[in-house]
């Protein structure tokens, strides 16, 4: 349901009269301010140019579509009160691997539909760091820029296009990305974000004209790209934590985002505490070479069978599979380690295994899908390395969540009210499997609440309610940012969080009877 105030709002201009002498702008100016409550606002040259025809032809009453930067309200064009055209918004979720755009009605806040595509940057770099110092050579920014800017043009034009709309019917742009993809997105050099002592160009980008981005949507159309707080705390972040009105409980919850690194953010209305760290290399596609990004024939969950103990698995789309994501990942270790296939150190099993385990350059390789039920025509095998890797991670995470709860806000696991997990990963993970391999803090599952992409979640939000706007300034403004050096006490910690589900067994009480 959108905000009863949106971002298009219905006015009645003041008629003339020869008593009051005020210019049409100013007459606009006042009108606008009254229906906003607001000191500010700004009137681009190109409204101004036929404000006096256009306010005459409609009897002084218009359709203003507004949105906000840090300063001020901004008209962003003055429409045919009568008019039946649509004014459209875009929220988008600028992934390092995927992007994905969705298309808002900005009067109702209908939600009219979404559209979902890989990061042509890609092909220049799997992750961040290679596009980052790619774009540090001669015309690699322009590039990357260009290539990212002209998807996500074609991706609004036909997703506009399918609905039977037009990409001059989209006004705002709100986009939501982690630090360095925004400077990409943005055009501006990010060399420094990698840098010692890692500092971005901008960590609150203005709200800008459309063209200025190169973005091909009304040529009146503004586009907003949620602030950072660092350069390993993105947009994105702030933007999950608005979905999630984390910064409006009374109690203390936690947002955890899990890709190549884990964002965390704990906290209530009163604090925010976050911080970021290396936790997920094993469930990214590239890394391992079973972890893919989440497709139709790619593994998603695994699970023992009751009765002959066999491990059972659920394919998306339910065709052959073709390969594994994180959170099939998180299952198959979970099952592996349940079954007593694996011991507490994360090794293979050879009695436990039989001959689904094969020796490969001295390496061991479990077979999870034989060639015969393969979609590849070969058999889906998790090695002894990517087991080890997923081992690291699922550590990394425990230790992360360990240190950010406990050592810093002085809490116990227990004191959560919420476990909110975010992102694309999120949508598929099952807590009792991360719970299993001591990855996730064994806590009630009704503490648990999986978020989706929590990204583009705060990106809607901030089409569908102007009053967002603050609330995202405020979020940035209130987080406590946690740099999280890799001391001794750290690698301690680590190292206890390398067994499953962990050295020490008693912090997993669910499982004493499974193990």
């Amino acid at each position: 349901m959108i905000h009863k105030k949106g971002f298009v709002r219905r006015i009645l201009v003041e008629p003339l009269s020869l008593t009051n002498n005020t210019a049409d702008a100013q007459r606009l100016e006042k009108c606008l301010l009254d229906e906003l409550s607001a000191d500010y606002i700004r009137i681009p040259l190109p409204i101004l140019k036929k404000l006096p025809s256009n306010l005459r032809l409609w009897e002084f009453r218009a359709k203003a579509v507004l949105f906000k930067d840090r300063h001020s309200w901004i008209l962003v064009d003055l429409l045919n009160p009568v008019s039946d055209n649509p004014v459209l918004g875009t929220a988008v979720d600028i992934g390092t691997t995927r992007i994905v755009v969705s298309l808002i009605d900005l009067e109702t806040g209908f939600e009219i539909g979404q559209k979902g595509f890989d990061n042509p940057q890609a092909d220049i770099g799997p992750d961040v760091l290679a596009r980052i110092h790619y774009s540090n050579k001669n015309a690699g920014l322009a590039e990357l820029n260009s290539l990212v800017i002209d998807s996500v043009n074609f991706n609004i034009s036909a997703l506009c296009k399918e609905h039977g709309y037009k990409k001059e019917d989209v006004y705002l742009f709100a986009g939501a990305g982690n630090t360095a993809m925004t400077h990409l997105f943005l055009g501006i050099q990010s060399i420094e974000i990698i840098k010692e002592p890692y500092i971005p160009c901008v960590n609150i980008p203005d709200t800008q004209p459309a063209v200025n981005l190169n973005l091909d949507i009304n040529e009146n159309g503004v586009a907003f790209l949620f602030p950072n707080i660092g350069s390993y705390f993105g947009g994105d972040l702030i933007s999950g934590i608005l979905f999630s009105d984390l910064d409006q409980k009374q109690e203390t919850c936690i947002m955890v985002d899990v890709g190549t690194n884990a964002e965390i953010v704990v906290g209530n209305r009163d604090w925010l505490i976050a911080c970021a760290g290396a936790a997920g290399p094993a469930l990214e596609g590239g890394v391992s070479k079973m972890g893919m990004t989440a497709k139709p024939g790619v593994i998603d969950q695994v699970w023992i069978d009751p009765d002959s103990r066999d491990l059972m698995i659920h394919t998306i789309d339910e065709i052959k599979p073709i390969g594994i994501c994180g959170s099939g990942m998180i299952d198959l270790a979970a099952s592996l380690f349940l079954s007593k296939r694996i011991d507490i150190s994360g090794k293979f099993l050879k009695q436990a295994c039989g001959e689904q385990l094969f020796e490969k350059h001295g390496i061991n390789h479990f077979i999870l899908v034989d060639e015969n039920h393969s979609g590849t025509g070969e058999p889906i095998c998790l090695s002894q390395v990517d087991l080890n890797l997923l081992t690291s991670s699922k550590a990394a995470m425990y230790t992360i969540l360990e240190v950010i709860v406990k050592n810093t806000a002085g809490l116990e696991f227990e004191d959560l009210k919420k476990f909110y997990i975010a992102g694309t990963f999120g949508s598929f993970i099952n807590p009792v499997s991360a719970i299993s391999i001591g990855m996730l803090p064994d806590i009630p599952l009704k503490t648990f609440e999986v978020l989706g992409n929590s990204s583009l979640g705060g990106a809607k939000q901030l089409l569908k309610n102007p009053d967002a706007f603050e609330r995202i300034m405020k979020i940035r403004q209130s987080i406590t940012y946690i740099e999280l050096n890799v001391n001794q006490e750290f690698m301690n910690m680590f190292s206890g969080a390398k067994f499953y589900p962990h050295t020490d067994s008693s912090r997993f009480p669910s499982l004493q009877n499974k193990i």
